[in-house]
């Protein structure tokens, strides 16, 4: 029989991108519709590595994606919201959730393919409502999962009678670290556990491979999968890189347990099909499920050895950005209003020295163009973000007892300075966009432009020190100063936007370059505006 290469190659590779495409739609909008509170999620219950066991299954079939999940939680560790401990129990759940998409493909309701995507469609375009549309997304690429399978089994169906494909299949029956090389090498490509498994599937339905040749595969696909958390931590700070670690690990030695188990391991798996009367891609799903599952099982108790061997392994102090308060306990609101203001006070300047150490984030990268000093600052400004909500709050519940005639000032103080530091963080966000926009495009700054960025950076930063120092000492001298020093910002940026002009119009520098220029200096001048917007907060001149 001949083979009509074109139509398989069309078939396997426009199935396998209408799956990928439908898992990502289909995450996305589960996302959506939960609404966005998975860190919130994550943080809150992963309490200890049991309850991260199952929040990282709920999470992970939430998003349809182990390596999402895995990503978000390289990030909470980084933060300091989780330890690494916590860490691991939710990546071991995430290695559960994941084989949900593969129960989901083993219903094979793909001759409803095209009528699921059609309701999809018809939700998404003739529907207002957000949470319908997040729904319709949802049902469309739930369809197109089957739609992508269907295309891919029937552009792999010929191979079947392909000499050589005969002989790879008794190749991978014979030598079983062959099949978790293929599994991990194909899913490093394709990036996508769900999709190389999906893969399987097909493959093992249309009897071109066998179980014993199947399952090493699949032990390859859950190494595989790993790489996009490698890829998360890599150039990010020891703790993400530990938790990557601890992801590879986890499932290269789940890998090797089951290698040494598949005799046993492929019995159970006929015996299950046998009792349960699964069809061929069910089999692969309950053997995926199956696999997790007593990975899990036979590691947890290993949680605290892997912690500490990958600490071993990557050593170093870790500097962590806590997100969380340190100092809003809610029992002072009302035993003492005053000394639940002192506390909210102590929080604010805690967040006020994250904004000093994302400006000064921001000055490195801007200098160095080290991708660290962005991803640092972009965590800061989480961090900030965070402990605005976390304050704002606490100031809220403060309000609604019955405080002072001072305390309400110093309330209405607190309340304005948590927004001005607030509004630092998004400020010094906007510098990296830039510096990541002149990077990208390959934008040169001028030298004498530099040395204006580096005067008014350093400026700036002094500024908000100061202004800092004056709410923690209610310095009236202090704040002073600041209004002297935002003056000299707002000299600084005229004069600095006048040589800018000079420059432009000598041809020493490109308009792009102006752009990113000019934008960099009204962001460190709205910033002095916040500084000294704390500092008249302090004076009581503020209107």
């Amino acid at each position: 029989m001949e083979m009509n290469w074109q139509e398989i190659l069309f078939s396997f590779f426009g199935g396998l991108g209408i799956f990928l495409f439908s898992i990502k739609f289909m995450g996305d909008a589960l996302q959506k519709a939960a609404g966005d509170k998975l860190r919130d999620i994550l943080d809150r219950f992963t309490t200890n590595p049991f309850m991260g066991v199952l929040v990282g299954i709920i999470v992970t079939i939430l998003i349809q994606s182990s390596s999402g999940t895995t990503v978000i939680v390289v990030g909470l560790v980084s933060a300091g919201f989780m330890t690494l401990r916590q860490a691991i129990g939710v990546i071991m759940g995430a290695n559960i959730g994941t084989t949900v998409t593969a129960f989901i493909i083993g219903l094979d309701v793909g001759a409803y393919a095209l009528p699921i995507m059609a309701i999809g469609a018809g939700m998404i375009f003739f529907f207002k409502k957000n949470q319908i549309q997040n729904i319709g997304q949802v049902i469309f690429g739930f369809g197109g999962l089957f739609y992508g399978m269907e295309l891919m089994s029937g552009g792999m169906k010929p191979l079947r009678e392909l000499p050589a494909f005969i002989d790879l299949t008794i190749s991978l029956s014979e030598f079983p670290i062959l099949g978790v090389v293929v599994g991990t090498v194909f899913t490093l490509i394709v990036q996508s556990s769900s999709g190389t498994i999906a893969i399987l599937q097909g493959l093992y339905d249309e009897n071109i491979l066998t179980l014993a040749a199947s399952l090493p595969i699949l032990f390859g696909d859950n190494i595989g999968t790993t790489i996009t958390a490698v890829l998360a931590a890599l150039g990010t700070s020891i703790a993400a890189r530990r938790a990557a670690a601890v992801h590879v690990l986890f499932n290269i030695v789940g890998s090797v347990i089951f290698l040494i188990l598949l005799v046993p391991f492929t019995a159970y798996v006929e015996w299950i099909a046998r009792v349960l009367s699964l069809e061929p891609m069910m089999q692969i799903a309950f053997a995926h499920g199956s696999f997790n599952v007593a990975n899990t099982l036979i590691q947890f108790p290993l949680i605290g050895a892997w912690a500490y061997l990958v600490t071993k392994a990557i050593p170093g102090e870790e500097v962590l950005i806590e997100f969380k308060p340190k100092h809003l306990d809610i029992h002072f609101i009302e035993q003492s209003p005053s000394i639940a203001l002192g506390q909210a006070k102590e929080e604010i300047l805690r967040m006020g020295a994250y904004s000093v150490q994302g400006l000064q984030e921001t000055y490195s990268y801007l200098m160095t163009k080290s991708k660290k000093h962005a991803e640092m600052g972009y965590q800061l400004e989480d961090a900030i973000n965070n402990l605005d909500s976390k304050i704002t709050d606490y100031l809220v519940l403060i309000s609604a007892e019955s405080i002072s005639a001072a305390d309400s000032t110093r309330h209405t103080m607190l309340m304005e300075t948590v927004r001005d530091i607030e509004r630092i963080g998004d400020h010094f966000e906007n510098i990296i966009e830039l510096v990541d926009y002149q990077e990208n495009n390959k934008v040169k700054i001028t030298e004498d432009a530099m040395e204006d960025l580096t005067e008014m950076f350093t400026l700036t930063i002094a500024t908000v020190e100061k202004a800092l120092s004056a709410l923690n000492t209610t310095s009236h001298e202090l704040a002073r100063e600041v209004a002297e020093q935002e003056d000299l910002i707002d000299k600084m940026e005229r004069k600095f936007r006048k040589k800018h002009i000079l420059r432009l119009n000598d041809g020493a520098c490109t308009a792009q370059a102006g752009i990113v220029f000019v934008d960099i200096v009204s962001n460190l001048e709205r910033i002095g505006d916040h500084s000294v917007n704390i500092a008249e907060a302090i004076l009581g001149n503020r209107a």
